[in-house]
C-alpha cells in the first residue's frame, strides 16, 4: 500500500493547536530569569520486548502435511555510534531441510506492516479479507493457505519501525532522520536482512526479496544496497503491485502517461463486471492505450474527429456515462472515477480495486471524505488475527499496540527528492551487476493505486541485459491486493515457483 493518507482526511486531522497555548504565562516575569528549555530526551524508555518465541505448526498442502517452525522476535537497529535506536520485529517461518532458499517480505505504506503479505498472500495461514462483501467485524479465522510459498522457500516477514510491534527507542526528531526517509529506511532494513542471515547461519542460502506497493519501491533499492554496500547478493526479487516509477504520476495536459496508466485498469474493472475479463481482452486494451489513445491525446484539438472517436471508444471500454467521459476529455482522474463508477448505488469504489465498494457516507461532498473501502474493511481483521497469532499461538507476550497501518509513520515520512526519483535506476543497476538476478513484477489488473501499465511501460524502456525474461511483468484478476482472490494467489505462487526453479 502506498500514499494512503488522502483517503483518510478525517482520521488525519490534528487537534487544535491553540489548546497548547493555555499553559503559557500571560506576562513576562522580569525579576526571574527565564528557565532554559528542557533538552529533548534522546532515548525513550519502554518496557523490554520479550525474548524470541517459537512454536511448531503444520498445514495440509496439496494433500500432504507441511510442518514448520514459527519464530517471532526482535533485532536491534543501531545508530552510527553503535547505540540501540530501534527494534525491528520479525516473523519467520522455517522448514527443516538442506539447501532451502529464504525469502524476505516487506509491505509498503510507508507505514504498513508485513501482515498483508503474511496472512493474505504467501504465509502458511491466511485470513479471508479484502474482497467485496467482507466485513471488519467478521471473525478473523485463519485457515491453511494453498497459495503459500513455504514449501519451496523459508519466509521472513519484516515490520519496519513504527509498524507491527517494531519501535523506535529515540526521540521523534531523531527517529525521523534514522527511519523515516527513503534512504535511511533502505539502509536499516538491508542491515536487518544481513543480521538475520548472520544470526541464523543462512548467508550461503539462496536469497530472495518480495516487496509490495511501497515495498516494491524499496525492493530494487534494498537489492542494490545489499549488493553494493553489505556484500549480499540476492538471487531474485518479486515486486508486488510496486510503486516503482513515481515520475510517471505527474499530471498535466501535455503528457498522456498518467491517463495511459489508469485507463487499462478502469477498463479491466468494467470487463470484470461484465464477466469478460480475459488476457486476450486486456491485450487489446493495452494495444489501444499505447496506440490510438496516446496519439489522440497528444494531438489534442488539432484532430476533432479523432478526439470524438476516442471519447466514444473510452466510454464503451469503461462503461461510464458518456457526459462524464466527455467532460473529463477522456482523461479519467482516479478520485473522480471512484466516486462516479458506483454512484447510482450510493457507493464508492476502492483505489486498490474499484469493484470492492462501500457506501459513501458523504455523497454530496465535493471530495471523498471517508476512508478507502478496502482499508476500512481490512485493518480490523488483520490486526486482530495477527495479534492473536503472535501473543496466543506463538506465545510472544508483548505489552504494546500493533500497527497494521500507521498513519503516524506516513505523516512523518520525509520524501525529499526521492519521491520523483523512484527506484528504476537501482533496478537497472542491480540487474546489470548480477547477470543471474531475476525480477518478477506482478500486478492486479484493477489496481488504480499502482496501475500495472506503469510497470509495463517502465520495463519496456529498460535496456536488454541478457535473457529478456530476467525482468518480467505478469498481471492477474483483482486489484492492488489481487492475492485475496484464490485463483490469482495460486497463479502468483506458480509464477514465483517457476522463477525460483531457474536458480
Amino acid at each position: 500500500m502506498k500514499n494512503f493518507s488522502w483517503f483518510s482526511k478525517s482520521a488525519l486531522c490534528a487537534a487544535p493547536l491553540c489548546m497548547a497555548m493555555m499553559t503559557l504565562p500571560l506576562f513576562a516575569q522580569p525579576d526571574k530569569p527565564a528557565a532554559a528549555p528542557d533538552k529533548p530526551a534522546e532515548k525513550i524508555e519502554l518496557p523490554p520486548l520479550p525474548a524470541e518465541a517459537h512454536v511448531q505448526q503444520s498445514i495440509q498442502l496439496d494433500g500432504k502435511p507441511l510442518r514448520y517452525t514459527v519464530s517471532v522476535g526482535a533485532l536491534p537497529v543501531r545508530d552510527k555510534d553503535g547505540k540501540e535506536a530501534g527494534q525491528v520485529v520479525v516473523t519467520a517461518y522455517t522448514v527443516e531441510g538442506a539447501n532451502r532458499p529464504v525469502t524476505f517480505a516487506l509491505n509498503g505504506g510507508p507505514g504498513a506492516a508485513s501482515v498483508y503479505l503474511n496472512l493474505s498472500a504467501i504465509g502458511p495461514k491466511r485470513l479471508a479479507a479484502g474482497n467485496e462483501g467482507d466485513s471488519p467485524s467478521d471473525a478473523p479465522v485463519l485457515t491453511d493457505n494453498p497459495g503459500t510459498w513455504l514449501d519451496f522457500t523459508d519466509l521472513v516477514f519484516i515490520d519496519p519501525i513504527g509498524t507491527g510491534f517494531s519501535r523506535s527507542l529515540v526521540a521523534e526528531d531523531k527517529a525521523k532522520k534514522l527511519f523515516f526517509t527513503p534512504e535511511t529506511d533502505v539502509q536499516y532494513l538491508s542491515r536487518i536482512i544481513y543480521d538475520w542471515l548472520v544470526k541464523n547461519g543462512r548467508l550461503n542460502a539462496r536469497k530472495y526479496l518480495v516487496g509490495e506497493s511501497y515495498g516494491g519501491f524499496r525492493g530494487p533499492r534494498i537489492t542494490y544496497e545489499l549488493q553494493s554496500n553489505l556484500g549480499v547478493g540476492l538471487n531474485g526479487v518479486v515486486l508486488v503491485s510496486p510503486y516503482l516509477n513515481p515520475s510517471q504520476d505527474d499530471n498535466g495536459d501535455l503528457s498522456p502517461l498518467p491517463w495511459m496508466m489508469t485507463l487499462p485498469s478502469i477498463t479491466a474493472s468494467n470487463l470484470e463486471r461484465q464477466k469478460k475479463l480475459t488476457p486476450e481482452a486486456m491485450a487489446d486494451v493495452i494495444a489501444y492505450t499505447r496506440g490510438t489513445y496516446a496519439t489522440t491525446l497528444l494531438k489534442g484539438r488539432s484532430d476533432p474527429a479523432a478526439f470524438d472517436a476516442m471519447l466514444a471508444r473510452v466510454t464503451e471500454m469503461t462503461g461510464l456515462d458518456a457526459n462524464f467521459v466527455r467532460y473529463s476529455g477522456g482523461r479519467l482522474d482516479t478520485r473522480a472515477y471512484l466516486r462516479e463508477v458506483h454512484r447510482q448505488e450510493g457507493k464508492l469504489g476502492s483505489v486498490y480495486d474499484s469493484n470492492v465498494t462501500a457506501y459513501d457516507p458523504f455523497p454530496f461532498a465535493t471530495e471523498q471524505q471517508s476512508n478507502d473501502p478496502i482499508l476500512a474493511s481490512m485493518i480490523a481483521p488483520v490486526t486482530t488475527a495477527m495479534v492473536d497469532f503472535v501473543t496466543r499461538t506463538v506465545g510472544w507476550k508483548v505489552d504494546a499496540r500493533y500497527n497494521a497501518l500507521s498513519y503516524e509513520v506516513n505523516r512523518a515520512w520525509d520524501w525529499g527528492k526521492e519521491l520523483r526519483t523512484g527506484s528504476v535506476p537501482q533496478l537497472r543497476m542491480a540487474v546489470s551487476a548480477d547477470p543471474k538476478l531475476r525480477v518478477l513484477i506482478v500486478h492486479g489488473w484493477n489496481d488504480l493505486s499502482c496501475p500495472f501499465m506503469g510497470s509495463v511501460l517502465t520495463s519496456d524502456q529498460m535496456p536488454m541485459m541478457g535473457e529478456p525474461s530476467r525482468v518480467a511483468v505478469r498481471e492477474y484478476p483483482g486489484g492492488h491486493m489481487f492475492y485475496t482472490r484464490e485463483a490469482s494467489r495460486l497463479a502468483l505462487r506458480k509464477d514465483v515457483q517457476d522463477m525460483y526453479a531457474k536458480h
